[in-house]
């Protein structure tokens, strides 16, 4: 059996999903295909969370209309109308939400941001189930939530890999025309909660199906000739890269490259499985293949993340930076859910480069009572994998250096535009 996983910008509107007719129609069977959000639904859901949870009923009631409006538009273009039994699932699917928005919310956050924001791939796939069947493509429609079962930590849920395996199996049986239609990002809990897997997390879930059932390869559908070896919307040089190792590939996604999800590697280099990033566009063309296999020769690889914050902290009392006492440290950057950049550390200083998120500035007051804290704003990290001095050069062109780390097959460097 094969996985394919086509995520937001391949089913943008109507057109984007008749071409992901055109693709699945040519898909080899049996096939598990893997869909996210429509467009940037997640963004708008994660919007109407935050008005819901602020209890602002105006403005909740108001994104939800343009949650709702944007899917009725998509359906009504691809039926022709929108009174046709066959979205009836998602209609009711809609109420459903609309249910939820009226009872009052939790304490927690991220228990709410969960159950609203999975609506957007579960609007998704009713519709686009509906219409590749209303196609003439047999597919069997998986709530994904029944089937690939999570612990109860919101917005990052851990696999239940045990329990996932036997449920999949059975739910995965095809029995039927060969082809499953199911969401990206979701889980489940075993009492039947919604969680979600992450940000982007859809590719996660087309890894963990793979793993599961022992696919023979895994495709994921982007609106990319394949893995770049830069982003083409900030370098004009980028290129696409033929071949990569797991390895490769998972260092790339760790230094924060937008081409895979961190976690989806694991469950595939576990059982070996390739897997395939091509192109929605041109589904011909040959795209990139992540396996086992190391490369002979790599680019230059640029990796470029915006909106940094580099910070140093320095112990009050002049105390060491120990092995102890950066345990202690990296236990609050975790507590607070700040992810780590980069990192370096002195006798007095530990520095740093994360996220602005806004769970930063109660982490920072934390440090304050113990700690000089130090820090630039609105800075920049370039990452350049396979560096030559001459490519370091090139790219510094124009910037003034922070602060920076040389490894052997890295170069990074904390950044800002020079004055």
């Amino acid at each position: 059996m094969q996985i394919s996983k086509f995520g937001g910008a391949s089913v943008k509107d109507a057109d984007s999903v008749c071409n992901l007719l055109k693709i699945v129609e040519q898909l080899d069977r049996p096939h598990v295909v893997v869909v996210s959000a429509m467009g940037k639904t997640t963004n708008a859901l994660e919007a109407l969370a935050e008005s819901y949870f602020s209890e602002k009923p105006d403005e909740m009631k108001e994104r939800f209309q343009l949650v709702k409006s944007y899917h009725e538009e998509i359906a009504g273009n691809l039926f022709g109308r929108l009174d046709v039994p066959d979205l009836i699932p998602f209609y009711d699917c809609l109420q459903s939400l609309e249910c939820r928005l009226d009872q009052m919310p939790s304490m927690h956050f991220d228990y709410e941001y969960d159950q609203i924001v999975s609506y957007g791939e579960l609007l998704s796939t009713l519709i686009i189930s509906a219409y590749l069947n209303h196609s003439g493509v047999q597919n069997t429609w998986v709530d994904i939530r029944q089937v690939l079962k999570t612990d109860d930590i919101y917005r990052a849920a851990n696999v239940n890999w045990d329990l996932t395996s036997r449920l999949m199996h059975e739910t995965f049986a095809f029995e039927g025309p060969g082809l499953y239609l199911t969401q990206g990002f979701l889980g489940g809990t075993i009492s039947n909660i919604s969680t979600t897997l992450g940000r982007e997390g859809s590719d996660y879930t087309a890894a963990i199906i793979g793993n599961v059932m022992d696919a023979g390869k895994v495709t994921v559908w982007k609106d990319v000739p394949g893995i770049l070896n830069a982003d083409p919307r900030i370098f004009t040089d980028a290129q696409k890269i033929d071949a990569l190792s797991y390895a490769e590939t998972i260092e790339l996604s760790y230094y924060g490259a937008q081409v895979i999800h961190p976690k989806t590697l694991k469950p595939l280099q576990n059982k070996k499985i390739p897997l395939f990033v091509k192109s929605f566009l041109n589904p011909l063309e040959q795209g990139t293949i992540i396996s086992g296999e190391n490369p002979s020769h790599l680019p230059p690889i640029y990796i470029l993340k915006r909106n940094q914050v580099f910070l140093t902290l320095s112990p009050r009392d002049y105390s060491f930076i120990t092995e102890n006492y950066l345990g202690r440290i990296l236990s609050l950057f975790g507590q607070y859910r700040v992810g780590i950049n980069l990192l370096q550390t002195s006798a007095l200083n530990f520095t740093a480069c994360v996220d602005n998120r806004e769970e930063l500035k109660s982490l920072l007051e934390n440090f304050m009572e113990t700690m000089v804290v130090r820090y630039n704003e609105n800075v920049d990290l370039l990452t350049i994998r396979h560096y030559t001095q001459d490519v370091i050069e090139e790219k510094l062109n124009g910037y003034t250096v922070i602060d920076s780390q040389i490894t052997r097959k890295n170069a990074r460097f904390v950044i800002s535009e020079a004055s």
